[in-house]
């Protein structure tokens, strides 16, 4: 993705509403994979709604930082053909 936290907040402010794919590290050779839509930017943070069929709770956040040291990675898709937009 981006190179510095400002770099991946734009590239998430430009995103907004699109449904994406997270994969999160979750401790202990354990790989946390979610689907959801990008809700909301602050400053710190930014947080995703995650589909209700497939998780137990509604909402998580994370940090930019996270991005950046690659603890999570997220995928755009399209809207019409499921491609990666982003990556």
């Amino acid at each position: 993705m981006a190179k510095t936290l400002t770099d991946i907040k734009k590239a998430l402010d430009s995103n907004l509403g699109k449904r994406l794919l997270l994969k999160a590290n979750g401790g202990r050779r354990k790989t946390i994979e979610r689907s959801g839509v990008l809700a909301e930017t602050y400053p710190s943070v930014f947080v995703i709604e995650l589909d209700q069929e497939e998780n137990a709770f509604e909402r998580v956040s994370y940090s930019y930082a996270d991005v950046l040291t690659e603890t999570v990675q997220i995928t755009f898709y399209e809207d019409t053909s499921g491609q990666v937009a982003l990556s």
